[in-house]
């Protein structure tokens, strides 16, 4: 019975497992919305932006806690070999006369005779030895400082905001670039899988007639140099199939790099290709939109860069104010010698004001200033040239639009021609050059068709950009 159950556990364990390993195996179908999601979530320029933001949210609480009370502990250890010792020597009044010895300063330094005729001498004697140190000592000190008054630290905490707000704004640009290479791309693939689906159907077509034609040659209808042209037609959609597959292939691990994803990963696209009314519809409205000068990241970017250079500028004649700080120190010994006047405690001011630099601060200024009216006048410049750009970017969506319709239209005709040359060939009307000529034009115009819709959406994800259209996509994973 227990071994029955064992088989029973390890088949249920084999049957989930399989379950799984399928499960894992199955390619992940995302919509355009959930690739640009996830690019913005997994993305490597992406996360090395959010750090570059988080280093900058660093930064902003290290330079103000550079002007913050700070508490540094020193110790230290000592050993003196030898011990100074310092020694005052006594007097005494004696009527023994001593030789005075000039290395010592010991003996009879004066004497005075009394009227009874003794002799009184003064003598110096030695003194007791006091101790300048001890041998072996520990030492700290707990020293608490504060930064009172400071131009330079002023200025700074303004910069570190500015430097957060440049991260804010690079990581909005890396957001755009990300989000435009990955549309491309998922475009690109949309457009490959259309071709390839069409000229599909095209072979099928054309091996369907191949047949036909090849039937006709045995029973002496055509000659074999029908059916040779007919075999080369089929040739040529069949290289260029195998090369959009080739194409696909690089397409789709260039896309699983945008996301984020291993190369292992297996993923496929939901989202059908725009073509048609909507593709013109969504056209047309983006065009109807106006720019806003304001909201460009590269606008925004560059006037940060002025900010610097006026924060710059400021710092500069900050130089020319005084540092005013204040500190408390305390003193601390393991061993102490008899003779020592170290404070234990000690508090002050620090005052730095500088008065003469030979004019080396004034040149310092000059500089800033004039590169802050440089930054100024490339913020003008680089105005200027967004709007321009604005101006040639719609013009380029309208005439990639215009040619989307034409080359439609041709693609539309050119298909139709193509359908009636078969036919006719078919009924023995057309010749097979006239076959192989009017699938050529197909070929052209179809590939053509499918050109210029990759063409208008490359146009307009420019155009978005710009405008900062997708600049509102969450970068939180798609709900699987």
């Amino acid at each position: 019975m227990f071994n029955k159950f064992k088989q029973i556990l390890l088949l249920a364990t084999m049957i989930s497992s399989g379950t799984l390993l399928s499960s894992a195996q199955e390619a992940e179908k995302l919509s355009l919305g959930d690739a640009m999601k996830m690019a913005l979530k997994n993305n490597t320029n992406m996360l090395n932006s959010k750090l570059d933001m988080q280093i900058a949210q660093k930064k902003i609480w290290e330079v103000t806690a550079s002007g913050l009370p700070h508490i540094d502990a020193t110790s230290a250890y000592q050993h003196l070999f030898v011990v100074p010792v310092l020694n005052f020597p006594g007097t005494e009044i004696s009527a023994t006369n001593k030789p005075f010895d000039k290395t010592t300063g010991l003996g009879t330094i004066s004497f005075m005779t009394l009227k009874d005729g003794e002799t009184v001498n003064l003598n110096t004697t030695p003194g007791t030895p006091i101790s300048l140190g001890v041998a072996n000592n520990v030492t700290a000190d707990i020293q608490v400082s504060q930064l009172i008054f400071s131009g330079s630290y002023i200025v700074g905490l303004q910069a570190s905001k500015a430097y957060f707000n440049m991260a804010k704004q690079n990581d909005e640009k890396s957001k755009l670039d990300v989000i435009e290479t990955v549309i491309n791309t998922y475009h690109m693939i949309q457009l490959a899988q259309e071709s390839r689906k069409i000229l599909s159907q095209n072979l099928d077509n054309i091996n369907k007639t191949l047949y036909e034609i090849t039937e006709m040659n045995k029973q002496g209808f055509v000659e074999e140099t029908d059916v040779d042209q007919l075999q080369v037609t089929v040739n040529t959609v069949k290289n260029a199939i195998n090369q959009i597959d080739s194409n696909l292939e690089l397409a789709y691990r260039l896309l699983k790099i945008q996301l984020g994803l291993k190369d292992t990963a297996k993923v496929e696209l939901s989202d059908p290709m725009e073509s048609d009314d909507s593709l013109v519809k969504t056209s047309m409205q983006l065009l109807d939109q106006q720019f806003n000068l304001d909201q460009s990241v590269d606008y925004k970017i560059i006037q940060s860069s002025e900010q610097f250079a006026k924060l710059d500028l400021k710092l500069s004649k900050a130089n020319f104010l005084p540092t005013i700080s204040g500190y408390y120190n305390h003193h601390m010994q393991l061993n102490t010698s008899s003779f020592n006047f170290t404070p234990k405690d000690l508090i002050g001011i620090n005052l730095s004001l500088p008065i003469f630099s030979s004019g080396e601060r004034l040149a310092v200024v000059a500089q800033k200033r004039m590169a802050y009216e440089k930054a100024q006048n490339t913020r003008k410049l680089v105005s200027n040239s967004l709007l321009m750009q604005a101006t040639q970017y719609r013009s380029d969506v309208k005439l990639k639009l215009e040619k989307y319709l034409n080359q439609k239209k041709s693609n539309e005709l050119s298909n139709e021609i193509y359908l009636r040359t078969i036919e006719k060939y078919k009924q023995g009307v057309s010749s097979s050059m006239d076959l192989m000529n009017t699938q050529n034009q197909y070929l052209t115009n179809l590939t053509g068709y499918y050109q210029s819709i990759y063409d208008l959406q490359q146009a307009k994800s420019q155009l978005e950009k710009l405008f900062n259209i997708n600049q509102n996509i969450s970068d939180k994973q798609p709900a699987k």
